[in-house]
């Protein structure tokens, strides 16, 4: 049987507030999801649909050679055997009733900064619902041995941001990426808008031996650095402001594009 009932069906219908779809990919039993749905929850009608476990950099990833499994864990959240782009898939073509006014990702426990967003499953979130056409908005907390301290103030800026983009709109294809300092409220600097930074990510790869001899590796490495970068989301979130950065969906670069058309061997017919 569909998740969807036929109750579910008549109070989304009913439901004059917006519609706000969370997910995540730390998984649906996160603290962070659990902040930002209580969060959300004063500002719209949440439906969570988020992975059953940790999905962590899973990208932008679907599930194409397997069957998917829906669990409904409790009224309007639900647990998916999938990546998180399968999440945001599954809600808005098949359990929800209507597409969401909204959707937001996170809180996750680790920032996501500058090249992070290339391998972000929370970032994925909410560029599959800028590729659906859905205002977006991923949250990340940007730990420093903060310990989560900084969940409720992610979720409180999650919910003020929430409300003003239902009341302001996005553009088409363009979404929002929050990153918020591990800290108390009283240490936060502010809000700032910034642009992608650049990550240094130092030995990515470690070599280990297992006790048989045989080599093998973990890809993660030395905790990440990043450059020096003014006005970026980097220098931002490490000097304890909140960042928000404007992403794109359409990667295609307008100045190369033009520079491209003048190369000789696009000019001309040619067999």
């Amino acid at each position: 049987m569909s998740p969807k009932t036929k109750s579910h069906s008549a109070r989304m219908k009913k439901s004059p507030r917006p519609l706000i779809l969370v997910s995540n990919d730390d998984g649906v039993r996160a603290d962070g999801i659990i902040h930002l749905q209580r969060a959300l929850r004063r500002v719209g009608h949440v439906v969570v649909v988020a992975p059953d476990g940790q999905r962590s950099a899973a990208s932008h990833s679907i599930t194409l050679h397997r069957p998917l499994r829906v669990k409904k864990m409790d009224t309007d959240v639900y647990a998916v055997d999938g990546t998180p782009t399968d999440c945001v898939m599954l809600a808005v073509h098949e359990l929800l009733d209507r597409h969401p006014d909204l959707v937001v990702s996170g809180i996750n426990h680790g920032p996501n900064l500058g090249d992070d967003v290339h391998y972000s499953g929370t970032v994925s979130v909410a560029m599959e619902g800028a590729i659906i056409g859905i205002p977006a908005v991923a949250v990340s907390l940007v730990s420093n041995g903060g310990g989560g301290v900084g969940f409720p103030v992610a979720a409180r800026f999650a919910a003020k941001l929430a409300r003003q983009i239902l009341a302001s709109g996005l553009p088409r294809g363009v979404l929002l990426n929050v990153n918020v300092p591990d800290t108390s409220a009283s240490q936060i600097k502010g809000a700032v808008v910034t642009h992608q930074g650049k990550r240094d990510y130092g030995d990515i790869i470690v070599e280990k031996v297992d006790p048989k001899g045989r080599i093998y590796y973990w890809i993660g490495g030395d905790e990440a650095g990043f450059e020096d970068r003014p006005h970026s989301d980097c220098n931002a979130a490490f000097s304890d402001h909140i960042s928000v950065t404007p992403l794109r969906v359409n990667m295609t670069d307008a100045k190369m594009l033009e520079e491209l058309k003048t190369w000789k061997m696009f000019q001309g017919r040619h067999s």
